[in-house]
């Protein structure tokens, strides 16, 4: 359920910046009087440019997670434990897309069936979405003990 939450504040969080840029062109076609309205052929490829880059240096990034993600405490990491790269990240977001638009009841049914619950990319893709409370709290200071 939390990995369904950050997904969609993640939908959130990448459909902000289409929404403002087809108001800007917009605003800016009415501006220029029509010209600026050709504009409009970026908003295609930018909604497949961002969310790859964001997928890439969010996953990629020192938390490992994106926005979604760390706020439902969440982290993405390898079948080794070690976090996630650039090019992991946006293979992700290549793979989660493609399948969920192709298989998407029998993405579910994978995602039930794994013992560790992963989705048929992350399976690809050797990935294992963690909580990152349980993994702080494993590696925390038992009680009472000073190092």
């Amino acid at each position: 359920m939390r990995r369904v939450v950050a997904f969609l504040i993640d939908l959130v969080v990448l459909s902000i910046p289409i929404v403002l840029a087809v108001i800007f062109i917009a605003v800016f076609g009415v501006v220029t009087l029509g010209l600026g309205w050709a504009l409009f052929w970026l908003i295609s490829p930018a909604t497949v440019i961002w969310p790859i880059v964001y997928y890439g240096m969010s996953l990629g990034g020192p938390h490992s997670a994106t926005w979604g993600m760390r706020m439902m405490d969440l982290q993405m990491r390898t079948f080794s434990g070690s976090p996630g790269y650039f090019v992991l990240g946006a293979a992700h977001a290549v793979l989660f897309w493609a399948s969920v638009s192709l298989l998407t009841p029998l993405v579910l049914v994978v995602g039930l069936l794994n013992g560790r619950r992963q989705l048929l990319h992350d399976l690809v893709l050797g990935t294992v979405v963690v909580n990152n409370s349980v993994v702080r709290a494993a590696y925390a200071q038992p009680p009472g003990r000073a190092y």
